[in-house]
């Protein structure tokens, strides 16, 4: 096999025009364009042309959808002082879904041809007397390149890839092309949506694409930048990580956050709740500023992100702070690599010891936290984890979500996490309540 053949410009070109549809969705949001037909067509082109397309074309197309979504991820080793493996970061993952997409489509391609091979072999193995070899036939739905087979099997492998993770990462769900579109983003709605397009390519009529109206669903979400109720005063802070990790600075982000409180108190807020890690130290080994945080809770609640250590573990943990105590809720996810290195030990000691100056993984905790504000639950999510389908297992009501976004700015991340948790509260619909830094706090609900 010549891997020239890879390399042809029609192969890239299609390859890069199929990923351009399957990103419109994720642009038009960061664009804050309302594009709802638009996302919605581009949606289904792209699933049409990638299902029929060979699997060349799957390589690039997987190629530039791992470079178009996820090229932000590198971002955060300029943060590191590491501004060289930015570009490699980028090809990385770029690689990693272009290999997944073409193994795809090659198992795809080969499982039919060998299946038919074998039902070809059993039937001139048993042929009648008389009857020629020559007149027997594979069967139909066998025979041609893009067999209903081969088409099923692909579409298949889209509807379950959510559920293969790279390296511990949970983000990519092809049912998000329609997160801002007229179609569900259910998996049985996509799988509807998935039928049409296959039926459609292999009897080669577009007639077949209109079974993808009962994927329709009215379902959509709002975004607030404010809590409607007044119940919660979401902050957003603007600090870089280089201030937010500068001990100098800690003075100045403690006396901010108290003048925030005593602000939000005079509002006649209930609750106040900030961005992850406001206090980038272990906030239960600082008396005095547990001191000044429980006087002010007795006029409001405080949800607040800190690090938490027990003389053995360290945790990223949000903190709430109810009349004069306070309850600590522990990350469950942690970022591959930013927190917890997924390889095995030994990797992950050298990794760390290479490239993140010897830092110690946090610990996790076994179990997410639901707080109790005012009768009702709130799940607690911190930042990464918020965006994994882990936390929304039992569809919990209500979710309070802290993020640092600093590490990814400038860059499309706070907008992809942003349509990530409007996935969530369109499938499992749960109320979103999110306090950033680096980028707007909002409220996220579903409405019909």
């Amino acid at each position: 096999m010549k891997i020239s053949k890879h390399f042809t410009t029609s192969a890239l070109t299609a390859g890069l025009f199929i990923a351009l549809l399957g990103s419109v969705w994720l642009y038009a949001a960061w664009a804050e364009w309302d594009l709802r037909i638009i996302t919605t067509f581009a949606g289904l082109l792209f699933l049409t042309l990638l299902l029929g397309t060979d699997r060349t074309t799957w390589f690039w197309s997987g190629f530039f959808i791992g470079m178009l979504w996820f090229w932000w991820i590198g971002v955060s080793f300029y943060y590191y002082h590491l501004s060289w493996l930015i570009p490699i970061a980028v090809l990385g993952v770029a690689l990693i879904y272009g290999f997944i997409f073409w193994i795809i489509a090659y198992l795809a391609e080969k499982i039919p041809f060998y299946f038919s091979s074998f039902v070809f072999h059993l039937s001139s193995k048993n042929k009648p007397d008389g009857v020629q070899l020559h007149t027997l036939r594979e069967p139909k739905l066998l025979t041609s390149h893009f067999s209903l087979l081969t088409l099923t099997l692909r579409s298949l492998a889209l509807l379950s890839i959510s559920y293969l993770h790279p390296l511990g990462f949970d983000w990519f769900k092809p049912e998000l092309i329609f997160v801002h579109s007229y179609l569900g983003v259910a998996k049985w709605q996509f799988a509807l949506i998935l039928a049409a397009i296959v039926i459609t390519i292999w009897r080669r009529q577009p007639l077949f694409l209109l079974i993808s109206i009962l994927a329709y669903s009215s379902v959509h979400v709002e975004r607030y930048a404010t809590d409607p109720s007044h119940t919660f005063k979401l902050i957003t802070t603007h600090t870089t990580i280089a201030d937010k990790w500068n001990p100098d600075k800690i003075p100045e982000h403690i006396d901010q956050a108290l003048k925030n409180m005593d602000q939000a108190i005079q509002q006649g807020y209930s609750t106040i709740i900030f961005p992850e890690s406001v206090f980038p130290f272990f906030l239960n080994r600082r008396p005095d500023t547990l001191g000044a945080l429980m006087t002010r809770s007795q006029h409001i609640d405080i949800i607040i992100g800190a690090l938490y250590f027990d003389g053995t573990t360290h945790r990223n943990s949000t903190y709430l702070f109810h009349r004069g105590r306070y309850i600590v809720a522990n990350k469950v996810v942690l970022v591959p690599f930013g927190e917890a290195n997924p390889l095995p030990e030994f990797a992950s000691r050298w990794v760390n010891q290479i490239f993140f100056d010897g830092a110690i993984d946090y610990t996790a905790s076994t179990q997410p936290t639901d707080w109790n504000i005012q009768g009702k639950s709130y799940r607690n999510a911190i930042c990464y984890e918020a965006t994994s389908e882990t936390l929304y297992a039992d569809h919990p009501r209500h979710m309070i979500v802290t993020s640092n976004n600093a590490w990814f700015v400038p860059s499309i991340e706070p907008t992809f996490q942003r349509l990530l948790l409007e996935y969530y509260v369109r499938k499992y619909g749960t109320t979103i309540y999110h306090a950033t830094n680096m980028s707007p706090a909002y409220v996220l609900r579903r409405k019909h």
